[in-house]
């Protein structure tokens, strides 16, 4: 490409003032003064050239020219125009017009110069040849619509990333409904390429597609099922880019990257990558976790089987090891206040007045409430499940602080470490399978 087109305009001048002053010693009519440019025949003839040859070099002259000026209109656009309109947009403070530079949706237009100008100007020199300027205007069109598709199809893309630079675009895409303008646009441009080539008109084609309608269903299905389940996930703010979720279905078990027309990307922890149908996500139950995060706690929930025949009542050994602990001292203390108000004064407790499974809860919620890594703003549980053939569930709730992995599968390990050998001290057993407690003597 030449970085300066400024000789070739001197040169397309110079030859209009030529021919104009040649044409006008011939006494040329007006009507062809204004396309001699492209049927220079006459003044061929008048210098002596037989008719026949007047004609082709005519024509070769035509073909030279309409190409040269859509090779100049072509320097010209994509040398002077998108020069202008990239120190236009560095000149601004705004980003989308930045996004469709960097998009090249002007440097797409800019095809449509020399096209246009072929367009225009095949007429005039293959007037004569119908035929070949059919063709090649049919050609002219086709390529004009699908330069016109590119540069629609990258201001799409540019609109998107400019959406995505907004306050609201935060956990929300649109990619999804920019997927269906762009099957719009190309469904359209795809209606208007056949009707050339067919020589009809696109409502007649439209007319005849009728007809295979149902086809057209069956082919994009799951295309309109997703952009059905796209509107709901995003009007009902089901799903975000960046939620955490598990679908056990399609094991999935992480955050989501992309949400499209047709899939949902999510990355698992073991960075896995799981693609699921946008419909699946509103016809099959999904866990958004999102929650969590927005509270900045996450819950676990787990408990522990007791053997039934390891629980009984206190002794007094029992009450006076377990008394030293703060959280049952407290518990104790709570109890002999009650003795007290009812008008029993001795405030000893003594064999036969709790079990051994009643301080041991009591003693885990001392250990929830004073654990530093768990929410004491939220719901500490501990609770007796409905007995088993395997012992009695011994359920512990509580919030973790965080919603990090890491820190939350630590927490809960070393709490329940904790538990596991905390409990033969309060005479206690785990149930456990196969074999059961087995007593040696």
């Amino acid at each position: 490409m030449l970085e300066n087109p400024a000789p070739f305009v001197i040169c397309i001048l110079s030859g209009y003032a030529i021919f104009a002053a040649k044409s006008k010693t011939m006494n040329i009519d007006a009507d062809s003064k204004l396309k001699f440019l492209f049927d220079i025949q006459r003044i061929l003839q008048g210098w002596g050239l037989s008719t026949a040859q007047a004609e082709n070099v005519n024509m070769i002259f035509g073909i030279f020219f309409i190409l040269l000026l859509a090779f100049l209109s072509d320097i010209i656009t994509r040398k002077v125009f998108i020069l202008i309109v990239s120190r236009l947009v560095a000149r601004t403070r705004t980003i989308w017009d930045d996004i469709l530079l960097e998009k090249r949706v002007f440097n797409r237009l800019a095809h449509l110069a020399p096209a246009i100008v072929l367009w225009y100007s095949v007429g005039h020199v293959l007037s004569q040849y119908p035929v070949i300027m059919g063709l090649t205007q049919k050609a002219l069109s086709i390529y004009m619509i699908i330069v016109i598709l590119m540069a629609l199809n990258a201001f799409l893309k540019g609109l998107n990333d400019i959406y995505l630079t907004l306050p609201a675009a935060q956990g929300r895409s649109i990619k999804g409904y920019i997927q269906v303008v762009q099957i719009i646009v190309y469904s359209i441009a795809i209606i208007l390429i056949i009707s050339i080539l067919a020589g009809t008109s696109p409502k007649s084609l439209l007319t005849g597609l009728g007809a295979a309608a149902a086809v057209l269903m069956l082919v994009f299905r799951d295309t309109i099922l997703g952009l059905v389940a796209g509107i709901q996930l995003s009007g009902n703010d089901m799903l975000r880019i960046g939620d955490w979720i598990t679908m056990p279905k399609y094991g999935a078990d992480g955050n989501v990257m992309e949400i499209t027309l047709n899939t949902v990307k999510v990355r698992n922890f073991d960075k896995t990558i799981t693609t699921i149908p946008t419909y699946a996500m509103v016809s099959d139950s999904f866990i958004n976790w999102r929650g969590t995060e927005e509270e900045g706690a996450r819950r676990f929930k787990k408990y522990v089987n007791i053997d039934m025949k390891s629980v009984k009542f206190c002794d007094a050994a029992l009450l006076e090891k377990l008394s030293g602990i703060q959280s049952i001292k407290d518990f104790l203390g709570r109890q002999a206040t009650k003795k007290v108000n009812k008008g029993d004064g001795n405030r000893v407790f003594h064999e036969g007045e709790f079990t051994n499974l009643t301080l041991f809860r009591k003693y885990l919620v001392g250990v929830l409430r004073n654990h530093s890594g768990l929410n004491p703003k939220m719901t500490m549980l501990v609770r007796q499940l409905q007995p088993t053939e395997n012992g009695i569930p011994l359920e512990i709730i509580a919030f973790c602080k965080g919603t990090d992995s890491l820190t939350y599968e630590e927490i809960q390990s070393d709490l329940f470490d904790h538990i596991l050998a905390v409990i033969p001290e309060f005479g206690l057993r785990v149930f456990q399978n196969p074999t059961g407690y087995l007593q040696t003597d």
